[in-house]
């Protein structure tokens, strides 16, 4: 500490008292006044560093450094810088600050192990742990064998050769989780899932000893375990289970986005196509500023992949194809950008540009010969390529295919070699058992009850209480082996612990009910019910007649073809059109013909009249009318027509 009389003195004093309080704030004040005496005290700036650091100053800090570079040299403010930077995400500049610092003390040493684990290279990672873990003792040891484990955990998932099992404790429930992220990575799924079992237990039990933790941060800290174990769900194919326990860790709403961010791709994957709406407000979540700090680059890169997916299921074509030539931009060499890029051309009808893709991507050409319609070539070709041979999505595009070209038998040879296969590398494995249930399915599916027969009872060999499958078997005994089935059916479970406890009432009432038991009216003590009086019988409505015509006669004959209309009747012969047409124009103009007079009917003595004229006092006709509807329209008279209207001048043939 520098010395110093007087006020200066006094501050250093105050300095002192508020770092041991922990008061970094004041501390700060009281820096500041003696840098303002000397503004070149190493001792003072050194302490503004740290009080800064401690306030999360990180980037105020720095720039004290780099403006300070003459006094305040690497060997003195060499952690400092490093840490700085680390924090600041800055992970290439702080490796460079730490291999330049000549003497390597234990604190930087653990910021260089950091520093590695965030840059992925977790060799050296790891080698520097097992060095720090075998030459120091102090109370951070079960905290580096925690780091040592997260460093094992990270290479298992993410580099293709597997790590070694240092066969650390698990104690704690980090280094039991770490574990369990180990085995995930190495494929033993249930051995993962126990392990996370115990992790969330330890975590109960250690969070319950503090009083001040409330339900809702043990939840908080429970969320990258629960997570964790939704994922191990999703691998098993437990999709439902997955994704209710994705969607209990996203309405904890945790702080830390690199967790939100996996948790909302992982929902995203399950929904594919389907609920594109959810998958749209999910996919902000993987956005959020930060999570590229948090991730592993595989992480991130499966993140946006799946961004792209999504915004080709949504039409969004422009967007899609920007995601998709970034993708190509960083990693050139990865085939999954083309291969959405090539789906997204043939949604787009573009199939010569997909081709053209495809035929850069792939040598072999089985999925151009796909394209052109020779399936068999191409089922032909994907089988020889050995490596992924026994891949599910190889598995399914096989299947596939042969069944579009009918050929059941090449179809199950795919299944019963992938089965073989599995039986002797992972025998019970989640992916073994789950190609047996498919290969009994479609065996099923397609009338080979007697084939389907051995894989249903493999299955039900592993798992003697599951009654499904035990009731496919019967299923297809009892068309193939009657007596087989008859004694198969005496393990299946009696009708007595079969019963659920269902409300029935309940499920009647509920929203899908088609039929709706009608429930009897409650009877309120134990009345009689009486006898109606002549006061609760309603009288009954007398039923009113239907209006008649006026003029109606009850002893005519009403016209049967009353309801049809008028053209559809049998006496009906047409509107009489153009009668006069013959005479007008004849002769000359205003001319009329002289026979006009002899053939109007109305004028003829013998034509009846068809209807009293009105006002005829005369009341001979009214007792012969017939009321409408009842009569036989006579045959229709001649219409009057109108007279023609005189043209304006000026013109051809003016008047």
């Amino acid at each position: 500490m520098a010395s110093g009389s007087g006020p200066v003195s006094a501050l250093w004093t105050e300095i002192n008292r508020c770092g041991q309080n922990g008061d970094f704030t004041r501390a700060l004040k009281a820096v500041n006044k003696i840098l303002h005496e000397n503004k070149d005290d190493v001792t003072a700036l050194r302490c503004k560093i740290v009080c800064l650091i401690q306030n999360g100053g990180f980037k105020e800090a720095l720039n004290v450094m780099n403006t300070h570079t003459k006094s305040l040299t690497s060997d003195l403010i060499g952690f400092e810088k490093a840490y700085c930077e680390y924090r600041l995400n800055r992970v290439e500049h702080a490796l460079k600050t730490i291999q330049g610092i000549p003497e390597q003390t234990d604190k930087l040493k653990e910021l260089y192990g950091q520093v590695l684990y965030r840059l992925e290279r977790y060799d050296e990672c790891l080698a520097v742990y097992k060095d720090m873990i075998r030459n120091s003792q102090d109370d951070y040891e079960e905290e580096r064998k925690t780091n040592l484990s997260a460093v094992l955990a990270a290479q298992s998932t993410w580099e293709s050769t597997s790590a070694e099992d240092l066969g650390l404790p698990e104690n704690s429930y980090e280094l039991c989780y770490n574990a369990a992220c180990f085995l995930i990575g190495q494929g033993q799924l249930s051995q993962g899932m126990q392990k996370l079992q115990k992790a969330e237990e330890l975590c109960r039990k250690s969070l319950a000893e503090d009083s001040d933790v409330t339900e809702e941060d043990v939840e908080a800290e429970l969320a990258i375990i629960h997570s964790q174990m939704a994922y191990v769900m999703q691998l098993q194919g437990r999709t439902e289970d997955a994704l209710q326990l994705y969607n209990q860790v996203i309405k904890l709403k945790p702080s830390d986005v690199g967790l939100l961010a996996v948790t909302a791709n992982n929902i995203i994957t399950i929904n594919k196509d389907q609920n594109v709406f959810d998958s749209k407000k999910k996919v902000k979540l993987t956005s959020a500023e930060g999570v590229e700090h948090k991730l592993a680059k595989k992480q991130l890169q499966a993140i946006e992949i799946n961004k792209a997916l999504l915004a080709m299921y949504t039409n969004q074509a422009d967007q899609c194809n920007k995601m998709l030539a970034s993708l190509q931009t960083q990693n050139p060499e990865h085939p999954r950008p083309v291969l959405i890029k090539v789906a997204q051309l043939c949604r787009e009808k573009q199939h010569n540009k997909a081709i053209e893709l495809l035929q850069v991507l792939c040598p072999p050409d089985s999925f151009i010969s796909a394209i052109c319609g020779h399936v068999t070539k191409a089922c032909d070709i994907l089988k020889s390529l050995e490596e992924i041979k026994y891949k599910p999505g190889m598995l399914s595009a096989l299947v596939t295919m042969y069944t579009h070209e009918e050929d059941i038998d090449s179809a199950i040879d795919v299944f019963t070699q992938a089965i073989q296969y599995y039986q002797s590398e992972q025998p019970g494995a989640a992916i073994h058992l789950s190609l047996v249930r498919e290969a009994a399915n479609y065996k099923l599916k397609y009338g080979r009850k007697k084939e389907a027969t051995s894989d249903l009872e493999q299955l039900w060999k592993q798992n003697t209480n599951d009654v499904h499958t035990l009731a496919q078997l019967i299923s297809a005994y009892s068309l193939v082996d009657q007596d087989k089935a008859k004694a198969l059916s005496k393990h299946l479970p009696s009708p007595d612990t079969m019963s659920f406890n269902v409300d029935v009432d309940e499920l009647e009432n509920s929203h899908g009910a088609t039929y709706i038991r009608k429930k009897a009216a409650k009877v309120v003590g134990e009345s009689q019910p009486k006898e109606p009086g002549p006061e609760d019988i309603k009288k009954k409505k007398k039923k009113k007649k239907g209006k008649l015509p006026k003029n109606y006669d009850p002893k005519s004959t009403p016209d049967p073809e009353r309801w049809l209309p008028m053209r559809e009747r049998s006496y009906y012969r047409g509107k009489k059109k153009g009668k006069r047409k013959e005479q007008v124009g004849r002769g000359t103009q205003g001319a009329t013909s002289g026979g006009s007079a002899e053939l109007d009917a109305s004028k003829s003595a013998s034509s009846p009249p068809t209807s009293p004229r009105p006002g005829s006092g005369t009341g001979t006709a009214a007792s012969n009318a017939v009321p409408p509807r009842q009569q036989k329209p006579a045959a229709a008279g001649a219409t009057r027509k109108k007279a023609p209207q005189k043209k304006k001048k000026g013109g051809k043939g003016g008047w």
